[in-house]
């Protein structure tokens, strides 16, 4: 299983955010691409981006941040945030190129979930899909791999939704990447177990209570 330790980017710098409340925000660094330079250095070989800022309008706000930060770090990098449009895409795959030339062009969906259904706009608003079924659709498309966020344990360090990633696996035959609440080492390991694709790290790193290294052992 890949570690992918992450950056939520507003304004330049690296938040978190409590359960997708942009009124619950904590800035960890103004360096992101120091950030990232620290992740490269504890072992990791992935890590993901997220514009906030670009989740909410659908533009690109730091885009230059993120071209900063891709030129500090040889990493496969994962980028959302209001990606939205052929146009957004293509200003994320030039800014990222010489990546997609190594690693090979491949998108990942995300599935935001908020009490059962699918989050949009940021996680301000829900959507009428069920989450499961909106799954079952992007598989049937063609998607490869999606990235699932539990909404309500995002930046709670309460744990990661185990059962909810447990149905995904056995539902859907895609690289599922969990997102939301992994607070623990022992939370890395039950992910594993479940034979996910990957998981993302964020405020559990910034905190000190999982160590980057440590969690990249455990999961591979």
């Amino acid at each position: 299983m890949l570690i992918f330790p992450a950056i939520d980017l507003y304004d330049g710098k690296a938040v978190r955010l409590y359960k997708g409340d942009y009124n619950q925000m904590t800035v960890y660094s103004e360096n992101p691409p120091e950030l990232a330079e620290a992740f490269r250095a504890a072992g990791a070989t992935h890590m993901h981006l997220v514009d906030l800022e670009g989740a909410k309008t659908g533009e690109t706000p730091n885009l230059e941040t993120i071209r900063r930060i891709r030129e500090a770090v040889p990493l496969f990098i994962e980028v959302g945030g209001g990606v939205r449009s052929m146009e957004v895409v293509e200003r994320y795959l030039d800014a990222g190129r010489a990546a997609v030339s190594k690693h090979g062009e491949k998108i990942a969906v995300g599935v935001d979930i908020k009490d059962g259904k699918v989050a949009i706009k940021g996680w301000t608003e829900k959507s009428a899909f069920d989450a499961f079924d909106f799954c079952r659709e992007l598989q049937k498309i063609g998607v490869r791999t999606i990235i699932c966020t539990d909404v309500s344990k995002d930046g709670a360090m309460q744990g990661t939704n185990r059962a909810l990633y447990g149905e995904l696996s056995k539902e859907l035959n895609i690289d599922i990447i969990a997102s939301g609440g992994v607070s623990t080492i022992e939370d890395i390991k039950a992910l594993r177990a479940l034979n996910l694709y990957g998981a993302i790290i964020g405020k559990a790193y910034y905190t000190g209570a999982i160590d980057l290294r440590e969690a990249i052992g455990a999961a591979t």
